[in-house]
């Protein structure tokens, strides 16, 4: 991994911390957090990790603008307009479905981050990207296309280096993790931490909670791009389907759409720790893990790792549905 061009980024390794207020609210298993929403990048998030990889290959091609995608809050386009400006070069995002109202949250960072947007609209926003990126060539300019996530091999490098991260700082505490949970959409940071238990000859399980798309969608995605992660490193090992384990019973009435678990989980770990996880991944996945834990998934003896990747930025344009009440109840 050190002969992959990377940059420097973030603040590593971030932290670990043990959720001792919110397990004893569970009745167990004892919970702890590892804080990839203090990388550094913007408001910090899990993306950060995999920019440091893919910002490196778009300057080792000459690349002057980057051109990726997401939904009107995503992380990853946020994180990306940053990273962007930190390297210098043009940013431009094609979101989806089209602009609100006004500039809240991420979107409001995306500006300030100098990012030019473009709105899918009803297109597919791959094609939108596709177009984007013959427009910017046409103009005479270098563009480097990230997938929507930063999910390819590339970014997902970086959640193996993660998991190796991980297993100093455990090995550290004496610490042995029986499970990681993780928010997983487009598959690259569950891929490259399911490639890391793989090549570290790890027993730590990684579950994704489904924030997006079932179970039979989204776990051949993340088994495939775990092997093409570790072949991106000539690590010829297959990776066993019974290593990608997805939960896909937290859906709720659909993406970016959170409901009472989200708002239950976003309140229980504010309350109890001082901390906060967004609406649409971080919360819907410590959703998923607080009904796991009242559905007996683990002992009370056991420890539970739940990855924080970041979305601090997404929860003020939902302050409604989460505070449920109008807009005159906050006056």
């Amino acid at each position: 991994m050190d002969r992959i061009p990377r940059l420097l980024l973030g603040h590593w390794p971030t932290p670990i911390q043990e959720l001792a207020r919110f397990s004893q609210s569970l009745g167990g298993p004892r919970v702890w957090i590892k804080r990839d929403d203090l990388t550094g990048l913007a408001l910090g998030g899990n993306k950060t990790r995999k920019l440091e990889f893919l910002m490196a290959d778009a300057l080792a091609q000459g690349a002057d603008t980057v051109i990726t995608t997401g939904a009107v809050q995503s992380n990853h386009a946020c994180q990306t307009a940053a990273a962007a400006a930190r390297c210098g070069l043009r940013c431009i995002l094609v979101l989806a479905p089209q602009a609100p109202a006004r500039p809240e949250g991420n979107l409001l960072l995306d500006r300030l981050f100098g990012a030019r947007i473009r709105w899918a609209g009803t297109q597919d926003p791959a094609q939108v990207m596709a177009q984007v990126a013959a427009e910017e060539r046409s103009a005479g300019r270098c563009p480097y296309v990230i997938p929507y996530g930063g999910s390819n091999a590339i970014g997902a490098t970086a959640y193996i280096l993660a998991m190796r991260e991980l297993v100093m700082q455990a090995r550290e505490r004496d610490l042995h993790i029986d499970e990681i949970v993780i928010a997983s959409s487009s598959g690259g940071t569950q891929a490259g931490l399911v490639a890391g238990t793989v090549a570290l000859h790890q027993d730590t399980r990684v579950l994704g909670i489904a924030v997006a798309e079932p179970a039979a969608v989204l776990t051949p995605r993340v088994q495939a791009l775990a092997e093409l992660t570790l072949q991106h490193l000539n690590l010829r090992v297959e990776v066993p389907v019974e290593r990608v384990q997805v939960a896909d019973g937290y859906l709720g009435a659909g993406y970016a759409r959170p409901g009472e678990p989200e708002r239950q989980a976003i309140e229980r770990l504010a309350r109890n720790e001082g901390l906060l996880v967004d609406p649409v991944y971080t919360g819907r996945a410590l959703a998923g893990l607080m009904d796991l834990a009242a559905k007996g998934r683990w002992a009370p003896s056991e420890r539970v790792l739940f990855w924080h990747t970041g979305g601090t930025g997404a929860l003020f344009p939902f302050g409604n549905q989460l505070l449920g009440c109008e807009p005159s109840c906050l006056a």
